[in-house]
């Protein structure tokens, strides 16, 4: 059984952008200084740092400006407006880095050229990578194995982690259930006819959902192993749904939550844990320095626009389950809870318009720098909440407090791919996102929050 629909996983289409970005550009600049007479940037050997700096400056703002969110590289008009923000950044940083990059060039018709090769180039590739290979080239045929009441949610959740995982059939694990499914659903593959179904669609993989061990009769242990043979991958859907969504499924594993739950090591790691103590110091001490710059400015905007108190102080739950007072700016109109305690929401009218803007633009958390300075928090981990909730949503999801064996964060690995969380149902979602982080946590992911951050910011994301 012969596959040949070549395919690539969510971090290998990131990682293929990455390697064509630098290729591309680098390419066009050798090039221009091939065919034409373009004194600033030249290829040889004791220039070569020069093509290391300007890969690395691509790289990072090609991050920052959402080059290599999936959902961004595959719209044409976010491409324009990413490459734009990139290349203008690159190359201002390029142009004005001493000793690492070339003297600023002669004319500026020199900078001209050099900004329109850059940006050209990295733009034409990535409209080719629109039109012709963010679509059917990455498309993956996949076969679910699961119970029949499990199929429709198991599908929406692929689907909305990655539309091009394209689930086209599946075998029904609970042989007792004999319904009809009326829905819209992929249609049910007999296990005689299996084998012919996989060979004819080009399935390359098969994911097994079913939550009954005895789903898996002889005759489906028997095709599956040979399918495993010819080529065919097979992987549980807890390990599928964790790879496409980048957070944990709790929802799907309930008992066997540990199981599937092996904590990051770098929670234990004490080289890891001294250097994020340090940056949190040297964070909070610069975080704090901007915080009194801009306290005056606050105190008259507030004075004008929020008629009341500019700070706030809120209990929220810390590390071990350890309650603390969490500092921040104002962005309600005082006595907003006299009726209890309840979820913000998007357009809450307990919000003054100014304190949307200090939402918006992350400003109203500055004062948490102190939180961080005492201990209570860090800059990156799950966001605190409050008490109240926390005992709500806990008594629906017993392991939800697991996500207090680490300090809470100023910004997280939920915060940068979920919204507010405006419900219980939500603050679940932000829970499968915090375990990830637990389980995953290291130095590349605290840098790709930082990013992810710094995005949040640029695009006036906050909530």
């Amino acid at each position: 059984m012969n596959n040949k629909r070549m395919h690539f996983e969510l971090s290998e289409r990131k990682l293929l952008l990455r390697i064509v970005d630098v290729i591309v550009v680098l390419l066009a600049l050798y090039l221009l200084t091939l065919f034409f007479t373009v004194s600033y940037f030249t290829f040889s050997e004791a220039t070569f740092y020069w093509s290391v700096v300007f890969s690395i400056y691509l790289l990072l703002f090609g991050g920052i400006f959402e080059m290599y969110h999936l959902p961004v590289a595959s719209n044409a008009f976010e491409i324009l407006k990413s490459t734009l923000l990139t290349t203008s950044l690159t190359v201002l940083f390029f142009l004005f880095t001493p000793f690492i990059s070339p003297q600023l060039p002669q004319s500026r018709l020199d900078f001209v050229v050099f900004y329109a090769t850059v940006f050209f180039s990295l733009y034409s590739w990535r409209v080719f990578y629109v039109r012709y290979l963010a679509s059917n080239r990455f498309a993956q045929n996949v076969i679910l194995i699961c119970d029949k009441t499990q199929l429709q949610q198991l599908v929406v959740d692929l689907y909305e982690a990655d539309p091009l995982y394209r689930i086209i059939g599946y075998v029904n694990s609970d042989q007792s259930d004999t319904s009809v499914l009326i829905s819209a659903v992929p249609r049910e593959i007999p296990i005689a006819t299996l084998r012919k179904y996989v060979s004819r669609y080009k399935v390359s993989e098969m994911v097994v959902a079913s939550q009954k061990t005895d789903g898996i009769t002889t005759d489906l242990y028997h095709e599956l192993l040979y399918l495993l043979e010819s080529g065919i991958s097979i992987r549980e859907y807890v390990q599928v749904y964790e790879s496409k969504t980048k957070r944990i499924p709790v929802h799907q594993i309930a008992d066997d939550f540990y199981r599937f739950f092996p904590f990051s090591r770098s929670n234990n790691n004490q080289l890891y844990l001294y250097q994020v103590r340090f940056f949190e110091l040297l964070t909070s001490v610069l975080g704090m320095l901007i915080c009194l710059f801009l306290i005056p400015f606050l105190v008259v905007a507030n004075w004008f626009w929020n008629k009341g108190s500019l700070f706030y102080t809120q209990e929220r739950v810390g590390k071990d389950g350890v309650v603390f007072k969490i500092y921040k700016f104002r962005t309600m109109v005082e006595n907003a809870e006299q009726d209890g305690a309840v979820f913000s929401q998007n357009g809450d009218s307990r919000i003054t318009a100014f304190g949307k803007f200090l939402r918006k633009t992350r400003v109203d958390e500055f004062p948490q720098f102190l939180n961080i300075l005492k201990g209570d928090m860090a800059v990156i981990g799950p966001r605190p909440e409050r008490p109240i909730f926390v005992a709500e949503i806990s008594a629906i999801m017993p392991f939800y407090e697991t996500r207090h064996i680490i300090k809470p964060g100023l910004t997280g690995w939920a915060q940068v791919n979920y919204n507010y969380g405006e419900s219980i149902a939500e603050s679940l979602v932000k829970l499968q996102y915090d375990l990830y982080y637990i389980k995953h946590r290291g130095v590349f992911m605290d840098m790709n929050i930082i990013f992810k951050t710094i995005s949040t910011v640029i695009f006036y994301r906050g909530q």
